[in-house]
């Protein structure tokens, strides 16, 4: 159920609408481009080294970080709508500020001589509330939930230089904006360094060969509180709502799937889902990454028997980012008014994105499914 308005680029008017996508093969980006082909826009697919495996998506290749390649690479594009769903993680929160503040900078400045954008959204965050990664949860954060008015907080952060280099551009050229700022995100990437529901799935295969529980990892406060996740193409949706709707224009929204859960209800249904055996929290975190070290191998194994897609576990499962967010020792979930307000009606019942997300990993054989033979 999405309940979700199709705008439809003939609905548009002016120039032929065409979406730049930047960070097209990530898992935000991927989910936004099936959802723009589908509905009959041009899309070009920007990211670095490989081309989208969305069909109708045009590739353009280009380094992020290399101002000039931008700049060739888009010269003779004439964008109507950008949309930043990518970034660069660094070894220290200034380095995230130089290096990713600089790419939405870049970017604006490589579209900027067609002056054909008319709007451009930005995928941000729950960092903006919680603190960049060097201080991360540290001080006074807002109370749950999130409100999207809350002032920033005393840190540096990336994702504070990335809006302000949006809003300087917006104010410079004319087009509108949106910010969107996802939470914990549900989709399908290889090779995406934050994507819980692949890394779940790949921590589920390697219990299933090994015998062991699928043992929740994180904290007791993520096991009993109230929290929220993203669906990738919910976000997708509301990318496309924000930047097709007046009402929208200039805004900052949450994005979230509409419902609230608790971990120790959902991990039982996901373990369900995997065929593995749950095990829930028990004293103490245990952390992915301790628990997965050495699985190189096993991974391999399994691969290479099931015939997978892809043999280098640190393409399928990002054990540090799922540490992240299952290892707060703070309860986070986010306000949803303002965006209902401006008239989204967007919804996803989040184990029915976690299951679809399963599925379609194992038709597409990112993992192994599992024996359900004795399902009946």
């Amino acid at each position: 159920m999405t309940n979700t308005p199709t705008t439809r680029p003939s609905d548009l008017g002016g120039d032929e609408p065409t979406a730049l996508v930047v960070g097209a093969t990530g898992i935000a980006g991927r989910a936004l481009s099936h959802r723009l082909v589908d509905e009959g826009w041009r899309v070009l697919g920007l990211s670095r080294r490989s081309s989208s495996d969305v069909d109708g998506v045009e590739p353009v290749l280009a380094d992020l970080t290399d101002a000039d390649a931008l700049a060739d690479a888009l010269r003779d594009h004439r964008p109507t709508h950008v949309f930043l769903t990518a970034w660069a993680k660094q070894d220290t929160e200034e380095q995230n500020i130089a290096v990713n503040g600089a790419m939405v900078r870049d970017v604006l400045a490589a579209v900027r001589p067609a002056r054909t954008v008319r709007h451009v959204a930005l995928v941000t965050g729950l960092k903006h509330y919680l603190g960049p990664f060097e201080a991360y949860g540290k001080g006074e954060v807002p109370d749950t939930p999130f409100h999207e008015d809350e002032p920033r907080l005393p840190y540096p952060n990336f994702y504070y230089a990335q809006e302000d280099e949006l809003f300087a551009a917006a104010e410079r050229d004319g087009f509108t904006w949106s910010v969107h700022r996802a939470h914990t995100m549900v989709g399908h990437a290889v090779g995406n360094a934050m994507n819980i529901a692949q890394t779940l799935a790949a921590y589920a295969a390697i219990c299933r060969e090994t015998g062991r529980p699928f043992t929740f990892p994180g904290s007791e406060t993520q096991w009993n509180g109230v929290t929220d996740v993203t669906s990738a193409d919910l976000l997708a949706d509301q990318l496309v709502w924000a930047a097709t709707t007046p009402a929208a224009a200039d805004t900052a929204f949450n994005t979230a799937n509409g419902d609230t859960f608790r971990w120790r209800w959902l991990w039982p249904r996901l373990a369900d889902a995997l065929g593995v055996t749950s095990e829930g929290y028990d004293a103490e975190p245990r952390p992915l990454e301790e628990q997965m070290a050495g699985a190189e191998d096993t991974w391999r194994t399994i691969a290479e028997r099931e015939g997978l897609s892809e043999a280098d576990l640190d393409r399928v499962a990002s054990w540090w980012h799922t540490d992240g967010d299952l290892g707060r020792d703070m309860e986070c979930l986010t306000d949803q008014t303002r965006a209902r307000r401006a008239g989204w009606v967007g919804y996803r019942p989040t184990l029915d994105a976690f299951r679809a997300v399963f599925a379609e990993l194992e038709r597409e054989r990112v993992v192994p499914a599992p024996d359900r033979g004795q399902d009946a």
